[in-house]
């Protein structure tokens, strides 16, 4: 709000806001600040309610921990004990229900419970004959879906999966010469366990002695860290929130599990986990994980070329290349895990959520006077979506099924040419060339020649 006005809109973090009284805050909502991009919130011709009220209470949430409380989060975090998401529902009842819809908090369920969650017709698989008795988790339900089934105290997957996007069965292998950890582990899905490869990101305090959880799927206190102490006695000081944190540690709670990499020490304990074993939101995530080596001009299982992802769960490793990352920006920004009406939980759809740091003569771009002539493609076509050409699909997830790159870089037909990465334009224009494409780059005005190489 205000963007382009003066004197600026305040920051409500930070003192200049905090230190006034509650008072002097509800007046400034009632009435605004003449002048500025501050409107007045109140109706002089209506009865006061307690909206403005709880606003100040808002506003006041907003500044930063104290030296004092940053303490007792800390150790907090080292002494509380996980409670379950369940446990959150009592004060946090709508963020609560918005989060059981999410894809967070269904990535593995219990058919047992979920009587639902097997989506095809299992006895029509080619590959693999087994039972929904034999299912303990089903796990996916977006674009592919696998079966583990239990031994003792583990999970195994079986050799079978269905593609969401097809509607068809695929066999389910993790082949040599794919994931880092494959030559450590039998070349048969039953002798492959899902705790060292799986269940530490699709769980809340997997341990790896007893193979217990505190929680499955991507509850709370993953991102929150251990609840006990909140539960009992509500305070900011008691509970870890990553929107409080600077735009490294914010980040890393989703990097965590949103990355290919590997432990800083491994094997452990004689296993090799393709999962941050040890670390919490709190820590610090390169004490324990690092991301997949890439050599610049390689193409590999993991990443195109250019160090571009080319494989799915590898946001992580795109992001923290980009220009936003550098800029502060983090996942959450535009995402909100707890749950919206929007794909992939984006707080608005995706190209109003843009427009609300880019838009025409913005200085974060696109630097034209409309955003017809920044795309050269009609409003509302695919080919005039900021993620069409910033976030191309190119990422597999499995068989031909794409998802979004995270670099946010717009990928040249002429790397295309160079480097064998999909670009975005011939993506979308199938039956053109790279070098048409290149040429009316070219033609582009307000395009950089020195961009179009």
């Amino acid at each position: 709000m205000g963007r382009n006005l003066y004197p600026r809109v305040p920051d409500l973090r930070l003192p200049q806001t905090q230190n006034l009284t509650d008072g002097e805050i509800h007046y400034i909502i009632e009435n605004g600040v003449q002048l500025t991009g501050m409107p007045a919130w109140g109706n002089p011709h209506q009865q006061l309610d307690d909206d403005s009220w709880k606003l100040v209470l808002f506003i006041r949430d907003l500044r930063p921990l104290t030296t004092v409380e940053k303490a007792q989060q800390s150790e907090t975090a080292n002494s509380a004990h996980y409670t379950g998401s369940p446990a959150c529902a009592k004060c946090h009842a709508q963020i609560y229900a918005h989060w059981q819809k999410t894809p967070m908090a269904n990535v593995v369920r219990d058919p047992r419970q979920h009587p639902d969650a097997i989506i095809p017709d299992l006895s029509t698989n080619p590959f693999a004959k087994f039972t929904k008795d034999q299912v303990a988790f089903v796990y996916g339900s977006v674009w592919k879906q696998r079966y583990f089934t239990k031994v003792g105290d583990d999970y195994f997957p079986e050799p079978a999966q269905w593609d969401i996007t097809h509607h068809m069965w695929r066999p389910y292998f993790v082949a040599k010469g794919t994931d880092w950890w494959v030559p450590f582990y039998p070349p048969d899905n039953m002798q492959r366990p899902t705790g060292p490869t799986c269940d530490g990101c699709h769980s809340v305090g997997y341990d790896i002695h007893t193979k217990q959880v505190a929680e499955w799927n991507v509850g709370c206190e993953r991102c929150h860290g251990p609840g006990s102490e909140h539960v009992d006695h509500p305070s900011r000081s008691n509970i870890l929130n990553p929107a409080r944190m600077n735009y490294v540690a914010a980040t890393d709670s989703c990097i965590q599990c949103h990355s290919q990499g590997r432990p800083l020490t491994s094997p452990i304990e004689g296993k090799y986990y393709d999962w941050p074993v040890g670390y919490r939101v709190g820590l610090n995530l390169q004490d324990f994980w690092k991301l997949e080596d890439h050599t610049l001009g390689e193409t590999t299982f993991t990443h195109f070329p250019d160090g571009t992802a080319r494989k799915n769960r590898m946001q992580g490793n795109d992001f923290v290349q980009s220009l936003m990352y550098r800029r502060g920006i983090t996942c959450f920004t535009c995402h909100d895990a707890h749950g919206t009406d929007n794909p992939a939980q984006l707080r608005k759809p995706a190209d109003k959520l843009c427009l609300d740091c880019h838009g025409p003569l913005s200085p974060n771009g696109p630097r034209t006077a409309t955003l017809q002539e920044h795309t050269h493609h009609k409003g509302g076509s695919p080919g005039s979506q900021c993620v069409a050409c910033h976030m191309p699909r190119i990422e597999t997830t499995i068989a031909d099924v794409k998802v979004h790159a995270h670099t946010f870089r717009f990928i040249t037909p002429d790397m295309t040419e160079r480097y064998k990465i999909p670009n975005p334009c011939t993506s979308c224009h199938t039956d053109k060339s790279n070098t048409w494409a290149t040429e009316a780059l070219r033609h582009w005005p307000e395009r950089s020649p020195w961009r179009v190489d």
